[in-house]
């Protein structure tokens, strides 16, 4: 499952890494747009399978973040 970033912003700072068992709701990174820090967080119960951005990376609304392989 693609995780998508619902803003247009930066990659803040990486939460987990690749390999993390994620619970639903799980913060996986954090978004910073006009000043403000916004979790993107796991969908659903799984595991963290890719990491597709870095700290400092600008991202458009859209943009696919992270990849999860469900429970």
């Amino acid at each position: 499952m693609d995780i998508k970033a619902h803003i247009t912003g930066t990659i803040w700072k990486i939460e987990r890494a690749v390999g993390d068992a994620l619970d639903e709701d799980d913060v996986i990174l954090i978004m910073e747009s006009m000043k403000m820090e916004m979790p993107v967080e796991a969908p659903c119960d799984g595991t963290l399978t890719a990491l597709l951005v870095k700290e400092g990376d600008a991202v458009q609304e859209g943009d696919v973040l992270a990849q999860i392989e469900e429970d």
